[in-house]
């Protein structure tokens, strides 16, 4: 009998016991009863998103929760491409902009996402949510003046403590630790859900850190976590680690992570000689071959290659061009540092006068920087 044969006689044997076996009746509401394979499942999510733009966003939240977890780009771009035909629509809903927004943002769509969010908000300024991810894209370009203005569109929206707290981290980018400090600690001693004040702790971490006062850093960093684990945290506090010297507490804060592309990274740094760094080098190694044969993927994870290329690979030439690169796409304290390390690292004069120079257009004040110049 032929394959197809023989899977069809199977699916009616199957068929004809079911029909006569006893109907199972599961004893929990968890219970499960039978995986449906992969792409049933996908195929399912599609269907469903097809339905209506609420029934696209929910879809498109689960895969973009799915994106995060694990690192892959991929569901990110299936939440776009759910997104985007009811985005297209004369009449298209403040909820599909935004959760489109948020899957451009995660795959370094940066000002594709700024621009469909001021379209937004031109014809619907009464949208907080909105301002709050225009403010954050405008900061990650280094465009501080600009995310102040959608800072102050939420104070005007009455979202007071986003409103003051998005000032406060751009005062803190500009060198303005000491109004910034104050400001967040006033915020933060009022009573607060535990994501908002993970998220108050780890802004104040990261402005000791570039304040250079690493035991106030560190005091932040794990008030942070302890409120809320949340993974950029751990990142952050990771990196703290490494660059003290104190690689195996850094393994120890990313080892329950999903193995995401900057996870890997940070294992790869902390774990250089051990076959632990090795395996993560060569699985980072094998992703980034990967991603070179999707466009654009590299230039979007320039940052974490940059990172490679200088510190695991030494090869300070590619990573300043890796950096420089980055740069045209985001301009956060760590994409300028790294470039800035990349500069120092490559020797030449030019290089680092070009560092010096995109640091002072940026406006940013970082004593990490400030030490290699």
């Amino acid at each position: 009998m032929s394959p197809m044969g023989w899977m069809a006689a199977l699916s009616l044997a199957w068929i004809a016991c079911a029909a006569q076996a006893d109907p199972l009746v599961p004893d929990r509401d968890d219970q499960v009863i039978e995986s449906l394979p992969a792409t049933v499942v996908a195929r399912n999510a599609v269907q469903s998103a097809r339905r209506s733009p609420q029934a696209a966003v929910a879809q498109a939240r689960e895969w973009l929760a799915q994106a995060r977890r694990s690192g892959d780009p991929r569901p990110a771009g299936q939440a776009i491409a759910a997104l985007e035909p009811w985005a297209a629509r004369p009449q298209v809903s403040a909820e599909v902009v935004l959760m489109l927004a948020t899957a451009e943002q995660f795959l370094h769509e940066f000002e594709p996402a700024a621009q469909r969010l001021q379209t937004l908000l031109a014809g619907d300024a009464a949208q907080p949510q909105a301002w709050l991810t225009l403010a954050t894209l405008r900061r990650v370009q280094g465009r501080y003046a600009d995310s102040d203005r959608a800072c102050r569109q939420l104070l005007r929206l009455r979202a007071e403590l986003y409103g003051r707290a998005c000032l406060a981290e751009n005062a803190a980018l500009r060198g303005e630790a000491d109004a910034a400090r104050a400001e967040l600690s006033r915020l933060l001693a009022q009573r607060l859900d535990t994501a908002t004040q993970g998220w108050l702790l780890t802004t104040l971490a990261e402005l000791e850190e570039r304040s250079g006062r690493a035991v106030a850093a560190e005091t932040a960093y794990r008030a942070a976590l302890a409120a809320d684990a949340e993974g950029y945290t751990r990142l952050a506090y990771a990196d703290f680690l490494i660059a003290a010297g104190r690689r195996a507490e850094a393994r120890e804060q990313l080892r329950s992570e999903p193995r995401s592309d900057a996870v890997l990274l940070r294992l790869a740094l902390a774990s250089t000689e051990a076959p632990a760094g090795q395996a993560a080098a060569a699985e980072l190694r094998e992703r980034f071959a990967q991603a070179d044969q999707r466009p654009g993927a590299a230039a979007a994870h320039a940052r974490e290659r940059a990172l490679f290329a200088l510190q695991v690979d030494h090869n300070p030439a590619a990573a300043l061009a890796l950096a420089r690169t980055n740069l045209t796409l985001q301009r956060e304290p760590l994409d300028l540092l790294v470039f800035a390390q990349a500069a120092r690292a490559v020797g030449q004069s030019t290089a680092i006068a070009e560092a010096r120079r995109i640091t002072e257009e940026t406006g940013l004040h970082d004593h990490r920087i400030d030490l290699l110049f």
